[in-house]
């Protein structure tokens, strides 16, 4: 299985998905997964070039398409909680979620990628960052108390959001399995996402046998190495003989979603963890030019291999 491009790349520059697929492969792309900011009218389209086997779509990332009444912008990921206590708004991540597990069926993909909702307590890894950076020694007092502070927090409220998201997982891996659609459980950005590194291997253990797998996001990881939390291999050591997938993007500092050689971090690092059918997706975001996009998917071909 070769390198896929995420559509998160080109896909806020056009309202066809014709023509971003075709510059997908006018870049030498012949297989993508399908980002959260696409209407429904684009899937469509994108739809009718998978029938003809323009483009084969490897995954689907949720939502997608994008939950009725919300503009593209406001489409994100996390526009509705898997893990929010008010039960309305946790149904309708299902219902979306399970939108997605019907179009990924459709489009014959294999996976849709999943956020799991958050802990609603305030974020404070944009606070932390800059207060990390700027301290001259990691054990700095105020930057502990901060740590502290945010672990503190995020316990306290946290048991109920992730029984949420357990009760949520039962319902979509149960649905995803009579489509035969695999699930995978991406490691997050913001603190108080979930799930927590110690989160991960519960929900994975839980559903451990069944369609729900663990989805690597190599700037994800990355992040909480820098900011001295954990090792980026922690994941991979700890998951992955779960691992269905990988985001492959670059990171400096905490600026992720860089074109692979934009960055400081490793992509050797992964080369052990990668089996024949791990989904290897390329999720560089603007603005990585064209070029840098082909020149990451032959750094990341000659490096993981390609078929």
């Amino acid at each position: 299985m070769g390198i896929c491009l995420s559509t998160s790349w080109n896909a806020f520059r056009y309202n066809d998905g014709r023509k971003i697929i075709k510059e997908v492969k006018r870049l030498g792309f012949d297989e993508v997964e399908l980002s959260f900011n696409l209407t429904k009218r684009i899937v469509k389209e994108i739809a009718s070039l998978v029938e003809k086997r323009q483009i084969k779509v490897r995954s689907l990332h949720n939502f997608c398409p994008i939950p009725e009444g919300l503009e593209r912008h406001e489409a994100l990921p996390d526009c509705y909680s898997v893990a929010s206590l008010d039960e309305e708004k946790r149904l309708l991540a299902v219902k979306y979620s399970k939108i997605s597990i019907e179009t990924a069926a459709m489009l014959n993909a294999q996976a849709v990628v999943l956020h799991c909702g958050r802990v609603e307590i305030a974020d404070r890894t944009r606070e932390f960052i800059p207060l990390f950076y700027s301290c001259e020694q990691a054990d700095d007092q105020r930057l502990q108390s901060l740590k502290e502070l945010m672990c503190r927090e995020r316990h306290e409220k946290s048991e109920a959001h992730f029984s949420a998201v357990i009760k949520s997982l039962d319902e979509l891996s149960a649905y995803a399995g009579k489509l035969k659609i695999a699930l995978g459980i991406e490691n997050r950005y913001y603190f108080r996402e979930i799930p927590s590194f110690q989160e991960t291997g519960q929900l994975l253990d839980r559903f451990k046998g069944s369609n729900v797998f663990y989805w690597h996001d190599t700037g994800h990881a990355q992040l909480w190495e820098n900011l001295g939390f954990l090792k980026h291999q922690d994941y991979l050591d700890a998951y992955g003989k779960y691992l269905i997938g990988v985001h492959l993007h670059d990171i400096k500092e905490d600026d992720d979603h860089l074109a692979p050689l934009q960055g400081d971090f490793d992509f050797n690092l992964l080369t052990p963890y990668l089996r024949q059918g791990t989904i290897k997706t390329l999720e560089a975001h603007h603005p990585a030019s064209p070029e840098d996009i082909v020149k990451a998917r032959n750094f990341l071909e000659k490096l993981y291999g390609a078929d």
